[in-house]
């Protein structure tokens, strides 16, 4: 099961890494850790269609009148 607080979190330390481990950034780390995840987790869910179950009105209507006839 997808994590968002671990992803933040794996990110943040990967953003201290690369900053050179620098003690006194954590906030700013967390932060722009949080906006990245957040940000692939909003494009990823655009990319998908939405899934439902739920029939057009225009076919539900179609099939009853085809029903009753």
């Amino acid at each position: 099961m997808y994590d968002p607080e671990q992803a933040v979190r794996e990110r943040a330390y990967h953003l201290w890494i690369e900053g050179g481990c620098q003690h006194g950034h954590a906030n700013a780390h967390w932060l722009a850790a949080q906006r990245e995840v957040l940000s692939a987790s909003l494009s990823n869910a655009s990319e998908q269609p939405l899934a439902t179950n739920a029939k057009s009105p225009r076919k539900a209507a179609a099939k009853k009148k085809k029903s009753a006839a």
